[in-house]
Protein backbone atom coordinates (compact mmCIF):
# COMPACT_ATOMS: atom_id res chain seq x y z
CA UNK A 1 0.00 0.00 0.00
CA UNK A 2 1.35 3.35 -0.91
CA UNK A 3 1.88 6.24 1.84
CA UNK A 4 -0.75 8.30 0.19
CA UNK A 5 -3.26 5.40 0.26
CA UNK A 6 -2.79 4.59 3.74
CA UNK A 7 -2.93 8.44 4.21
CA UNK A 8 -6.19 8.97 2.64
CA UNK A 9 -7.46 6.08 4.83
CA UNK A 10 -5.90 7.16 7.86
CA UNK A 11 -7.20 11.09 7.66
CA UNK A 12 -11.13 9.31 6.92
CA UNK A 13 -11.29 7.08 9.73
CA UNK A 14 -9.84 9.70 11.90
CA UNK A 15 -12.26 12.72 11.41
CA UNK A 16 -14.80 10.04 11.23
CA UNK A 17 -13.94 9.18 14.89
CA UNK A 18 -13.41 12.68 15.90
CA UNK A 19 -16.33 13.88 14.73
CA UNK A 20 -18.33 10.63 16.68
CA UNK A 21 -16.76 11.91 19.86
CA UNK A 22 -18.32 15.34 19.23
CA UNK A 23 -21.38 13.69 18.91
CA UNK A 24 -22.83 14.51 22.62
CA UNK A 25 -21.26 17.61 22.80
CA UNK A 26 -24.50 20.47 23.02
CA UNK A 27 -24.46 23.36 20.97
CA UNK A 28 -25.97 26.68 20.93
CA UNK A 29 -27.68 26.45 17.49
CA UNK A 30 -27.39 23.50 14.54
CA UNK A 31 -24.89 26.02 12.47
CA UNK A 32 -22.65 26.19 15.44
CA UNK A 33 -22.59 22.11 15.92
CA UNK A 34 -22.56 21.55 11.83
CA UNK A 35 -19.49 24.34 11.39
CA UNK A 36 -18.08 22.40 14.53
CA UNK A 37 -18.22 19.02 13.55
CA UNK A 38 -16.82 20.02 9.83
CA UNK A 39 -13.77 21.47 11.42
CA UNK A 40 -12.80 18.62 13.74
CA UNK A 41 -12.98 16.65 10.35
CA UNK A 42 -11.00 18.59 8.37
CA UNK A 43 -8.27 19.60 11.12
CA UNK A 44 -8.23 15.12 11.76
CA UNK A 45 -8.25 14.45 8.06
CA UNK A 46 -5.07 16.42 7.74
CA UNK A 47 -3.23 14.98 10.55
CA UNK A 48 -4.48 11.09 9.45
CA UNK A 49 -3.19 12.23 6.34
CA UNK A 50 0.40 13.31 6.46
CA UNK A 51 1.49 11.30 9.71
CA UNK A 52 1.95 8.34 6.66
CA UNK A 53 3.41 10.89 4.49
CA UNK A 54 5.59 12.71 6.34
CA UNK A 55 9.30 11.45 6.69
CA UNK A 56 11.20 13.09 9.30
CA UNK A 57 14.05 10.75 9.53
CA UNK A 58 12.37 9.45 13.51
CA UNK A 59 10.09 6.53 13.99
CA UNK A 60 6.63 7.56 12.75
CA UNK A 61 4.80 7.02 15.76
CA UNK A 62 7.38 9.98 17.07
CA UNK A 63 6.51 11.63 13.68
CA UNK A 64 2.92 11.26 14.38
CA UNK A 65 2.95 12.67 18.53
CA UNK A 66 4.99 15.70 16.61
CA UNK A 67 2.44 16.09 14.34
CA UNK A 68 -0.53 15.56 16.50
CA UNK A 69 0.67 18.51 18.89
CA UNK A 70 1.65 20.61 16.33
CA UNK A 71 -1.56 20.31 13.92
CA UNK A 72 -3.96 20.67 17.24
CA UNK A 73 -2.26 23.49 19.23
CA UNK A 74 -4.08 26.26 17.15
CA UNK A 75 -7.91 24.81 17.77
CA UNK A 76 -6.71 23.90 21.33
CA UNK A 77 -5.78 27.85 21.66
CA UNK A 78 -8.42 29.48 19.77
CA UNK A 79 -11.11 27.55 21.17
CA UNK A 80 -9.53 27.24 24.63
CA UNK A 81 -9.92 23.10 25.14
CA UNK A 82 -6.84 22.16 25.56
CA UNK A 83 -6.41 19.04 27.13
CA UNK A 84 -9.56 16.73 25.06
CA UNK A 85 -8.24 18.26 21.46
CA UNK A 86 -4.36 18.53 21.68
CA UNK A 87 -5.19 15.10 23.62
CA UNK A 88 -6.48 13.21 21.00
CA UNK A 89 -4.71 14.95 18.25
CA UNK A 90 -1.41 13.24 20.33
CA UNK A 91 -2.87 9.93 20.64
CA UNK A 92 -4.15 9.65 17.19
CA UNK A 93 -1.01 10.60 15.64
CA UNK A 94 0.49 8.19 17.85
CA UNK A 95 -1.77 5.23 16.55
CA UNK A 96 -1.43 6.27 12.91
CA UNK A 97 2.61 6.69 13.21
CA UNK A 98 2.44 2.63 14.41
CA UNK A 99 0.04 2.05 11.97
CA UNK A 100 2.03 3.54 9.09
CA UNK A 101 5.40 1.73 11.01
CA UNK A 102 3.81 -1.79 9.81
CA UNK A 103 2.12 -1.41 6.69
CA UNK A 104 4.67 0.73 5.26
Amino acid sequence: MSALTLGLICGLAFGVVDVLVMLPIKFEDKRKKWEAFASAFIDRFILGFLVPIVNLGIHPALSGVILGLGLSLPSAIITRVYVPIVGIGVLGGLIIGFIANFVL
